[in-house]
């Protein structure tokens, strides 16, 4: 039978009406089956209306997945496999970002807080420049001009071939009024082009205000691909983060895709995947393939930027020239607004929240750091438990266990930070790469009234006093949170544990279910006062 089949793990089973065979015999014969091997899933199709209903009736009934038709079953099919390989996406370890990554946020909130008191909608170039360095992203060195002379100048300094550019905070797109010419051979050509764009742009847009002219070096776009990189905002979802096939036809091709804020590597490759564009990125015709890390990374810079600046309304870097070394931000637009209610959340997913990072200085002497767990952190996590003792896993989990496997180890380190949280204690570096010397987390209920508490410190750091930092540190966030209560259930044999939450202010007391447990409280309502 198929059902007993060790790799069958679903099936579709079908009846259409026919003379000899009866439709609810036939279900009732299909639902003793199953039963007979659970955990098998079971999609059934009984083809037909009154004749088939009873059928049906009997699948509703043991809560087996029945539908009218064939195609309908082969689609709840499909729908099934579509959350079983989304779920196992989403439980993949991410790989670890290549480089450091450590924006100036508090420049970028600056440039933009500046530009709304203000009262103007976009950042001057100048503005967009520094918005892009405070976040590390590689950009076009720009020169400024005021007159055609100045530029003509400029263009000598630089060495041809040149860019020209028209610069006004009034003109978004620079290309529809005129306002860029390409590959200028010489100083001579900068200037006439210079003077002609000026008649042009004016005759154009004659309420624009001209600031001068940018000169920027020719680059060779043979090698690279031009892309968009950009930041919108869903009245729905909040800031989202923009990819797709870049160039003056975006809107033509229409090859974007749209990703949530924040990123890790593996949610920018699979942005990058939903594109057309993704295909060419890996080298066509003698166009050599670009580096999609660096690719990858920029949208994660971006997505950090979006969640970093309340302010920012819309980014479009367009073109992101990405070549095989590296990627280069050609041109690019920021529109800010006002923010209307600063404490409504803006973002459809809560971001990393970095202001939890602190260093410590820890009992042996070494410097490390204290910070919120990440997804990144899956193999050092593992590598910390195989340091665990058979004794410190019992008392942590409560049961025997060999390894941390893939499937709980991605549990623990991918979580959602606005339920729960886990504070490690790490060396400093790029995460994934670095040991973890500790971890303590908090997991509240639905209300965020109560939440549980697990502490664990690998035996060769313990004698240090990391259990009580980072017992402390948990509860100090429980707190600020708004949690009521942090409560636990430990083994009675646990004395040390026991000894540290006592010390601590939580209240011991029997469980009533298991007499090998005591559960352990620690009222928090003095402290959110």
């Amino acid at each position: 039978m198929l059902l007993q089949d060790v790799l069958m793990a679903a099936l579709r089973a079908g009846f259409a009406p026919v003379a000899v065979a009866n439709g609810v015999e036939a279900a009732r014969a299909v639902v003793r089956a199953v039963k007979a091997q659970p955990g098998k899933t079971l999609v059934t199709s009984w083809v037909g209306d009154q004749v088939a209903r009873a059928g049906r009736q009997v699948f509703a009934e043991h809560r087996i997945g029945t539908c009218r038709t064939p195609e309908e079953a082969v689609r709840a099919f499909m729908y099934l496999e579509r959350y079983r390989s989304g779920r196992l996406a989403l439980m993949e370890t991410p790989p670890s970002v290549p480089e450091q990554f450590e924006p100036d946020a508090e420049t970028a909130r600056a440039v933009c807080r500046r530009a709304v008191e203000a009262g103007r909608e976009w950042l001057s170039p100048d503005e967009v420049a520094a918005l892009l360095r405070a976040y590390r992203i590689p950009q076009v060195q720009p020169h400024h001009a005021d007159t055609p002379t100045a530029a003509a100048e400029a263009a000598a300094q630089i060495g041809a071939p040149v860019a020209l550019k028209i610069r006004s905070p009034d003109i978004i797109h620079k290309t529809d009024v005129g306002g860029v010419a390409l590959d200028l051979p010489n100083a001579q050509a900068v200037q006439r082009a210079a003077e002609l764009m000026l008649e042009r742009v004016t005759k154009n847009r004659p309420d624009a205000h001209i600031d001068g002219f940018q000169v920027e070096p020719m680059l060779d776009r043979s090698r690279s691909h031009e892309l968009i990189v950009g930041i919108a905002v869903d009245p729905q979802f909040g800031p989202c983060v923009l990819f797709g096939q870049g160039g003056t036809a975006v809107e033509v091709l229409n090859d974007t895709a749209l990703g949530l804020p924040p990123l890790n590597m593996r949610l920018a490759f699979d942005l990058m995947r939903q594109t057309r564009v993704h295909h060419l990125l890996k080298g066509h015709r003698g166009i050599p393939g670009a580096n999609l890390g660096a690719v990858a990374q920029t949208l994660i810079k971006v997505a950090q930027l979006a969640a970093d600046v309340a302010e920012l309304a819309e980014l479009d870097i367009n073109p992101l020239l990405a070549g095989p070394d590296n990627v280069l931000a050609v041109d690019a637009r920021v529109r800010v607004a006002s923010v209307p209610d600063p404490s409504v959340p803006r973002l459809a997913i809560r971001p990393y929240p970095k202001s939890l990072e602190k260093p410590v200085v820890i009992g042996d002497g070494r410097h490390v750091l204290l910070r919120p767990i990440l997804p990144e952190d899956e193999p050092p996590l593992q590598r910390s438990f195989e340091r665990l003792t058979p004794e410190q896993v019992r008392l942590r989990f409560f049961v025997p266990m060999k390894e941390l496997g893939h499937t709980l180890a991605a549990r623990l380190t991918q979580i959602d930070y606005d339920r729960e949280m886990a504070l490690i204690l790490t060396e400093r570096g790029i995460p994934g790469t670095t040991e973890i010397f500790g971890v303590v987390r908090i997991a509240a209920d639905p209300d965020n009234e109560r939440a549980e508490y697990a502490v664990v410190v690998p035996e060769h750091m313990t004698g240090q006093g990391l259990g009580a930092l980072l017992m402390r540190e948990i509860i100090d966030y429980a707190a600020s949170r708004g949690i009521r209560e942090i409560w636990g259930d430990v083994l009675r044999e646990n004395a040390a544990m026991l000894g540290l939450v006592r010390k601590l202010g939580f209240r011991v007391a029997d469980d009533p279910d298991d007499p090998s447990l005591v559960r352990v409280t620690l009222d928090l309502t003095a402290r959110r006062a």
